[in-house]
């Protein structure tokens, strides 16, 4: 079933099989995702005006509040990320800019959506893989090149000379023994052999600093994506076996099949409409400094924060990525803070608020065996191997 014909019972259910307890939490976010559906379907001019209703979640260490929302992102296959309010601060001091987040998930949805298209050309990546290794291993010799006339033709063309039957018999021979090869190759017959292979390096990403509309920024970039069209890729040789080098041969081959600019579209794409950013302590940055001491930039960075939650536009190395319908999660434990801390504008941000029972000692003996990941059966898996 897909998870958009899922009810928020059922969602609920799913989010049972991993996680014991924690039932109103679980409404709350099963509520949120099928409001996420129902927003898709109303007309366009509507589903802009409909934002998605944030959510604290507000209990101890341990509870579930992280895997509540890792595992809806992983129920409905959206892009997500699990920051730490802790490691930013505000502009102007050493430390993660907010807007880092964002980059972050854009990151995380690109790298989803590769996998997805590489998986769908996964057979035909393995096809051009396994010729490369049979050209490697020189199973097949390479046909002769077709010679050109040498008699100058109008306005400087050339023309081939018409190929013989030699040829042609040549080629059909050649082709025999790469389909013949193609299909030993298949049956891991040279899994073992060592070849020699010569693959693309791959160049680091580097980081500048832009000025962007809150200070300076730090952007990650490719190298390749901008002089790929002036200088082509350096290629070194590696010798492994067969069957490492065809899991690195297809990796480049799929590369080379998808198309990168419908990825990136795809991934701005999942990540302005159905990306999960979840903010874990919370309740850190919560309080007001006194203007001195570690603490100075905690009102700093909810304010820096605000602008992202409420709806603004981040750069990234792929493009402007609008926050407006980002689900943002935020969590703590809220000890020694109160939620009322947070300045007024941050709270109004996150409108549903739920709290998480602590684990009781039933709990702990539900959570070692009840899960579909409980420990239990996670070792009696590995005593069975």
């Amino acid at each position: 079933m897909e998870w958009q014909e899922l009810t928020p019972q059922q969602i609920v259910a799913e989010l049972d099989k991993y996680i014991v307890g924690q039932e109103r939490a679980k409404r709350i976010v099963a509520i949120a995702l099928r409001n996420r559906y129902r927003r898709k379907m109303l007309p366009e001019d509507l589903r802009d005006e409909v934002a998605p209703k944030n959510i604290l979640m507000i209990g101890p260490t341990g509870v579930g509040k992280t895997e509540i929302a890792r595992r809806l992102a992983r129920l409905v296959k959206a892009p997500f990320v699990k920051v730490e309010a802790t490691k930013f601060t505000e502009v102007g001091y050493v430390g993660r800019d907010v807007d880092g987040m964002v980059r972050d998930l854009v990151d995380a949805s690109v790298r989803m959506v590769e996998q997805e298209k590489m998986a769908e050309v996964e057979y035909q990546a393995e096809e051009l893989a396994n010729l490369r290794l049979i050209e490697a291993l020189g199973l097949v010799p390479t046909p002769r090149r077709r010679r050109r006339a040498s008699i100058p033709f109008p306005f400087g063309r050339e023309v081939e000379e018409p190929s013989g039957e030699g040829d042609d018999e040549e080629s059909s021979r050649i082709e025999r023994l790469r389909r013949h090869y193609l299909l030993r190759m298949k049956s891991g017959e040279f899994d073992d052999e060592e070849v020699e292979i010569e693959v693309e390096e791959q160049t680091p990403q580097l980081y500048v600093n832009v000025i962007g509309p809150q200070g300076m920024e730090q952007v990650g970039f490719d190298p390749a994506d901008i002089l790929g069209s002036l200088f082509p890729k350096r290629k070194r040789k590696r010798r492994m076996k067969v069957k490492d080098a065809r899991r690195v041969l297809m990796q480049e081959e799929a590369q080379k099949l998808i198309d990168r600019d419908e990825v990136v579209r795809e991934a701005i794409r999942r990540a302005e409409e159905d990306g999960i950013i979840f903010i874990d302590e919370m309740d850190k940055i919560a309080g007001r400094e006194k203007g001195y001491g570690p603490d100075v930039s905690r009102e700093g960075v909810q304010r820096d924060l605000l602008p992202i939650v409420e709806g603004s536009t981040v750069m990234t190395r792929y493009g402007p990525v609008h926050t407006h319908h980002i689900l943002f999660i935020a969590a703590g434990a809220f000890h020694v803070t109160k939620p009322s801390d947070l300045i007024p504008e941050l709270q109004g941000r996150f409108p549903l608020r739920v709290e998480l029972d602590p684990l009781t000692k039933e709990d702990f003996k539900r959570i070692l065996v009840e899960p579909e990941n409980a420990l239990v059966k996670q070792y009696t898996a590995l005593l069975a191997t």
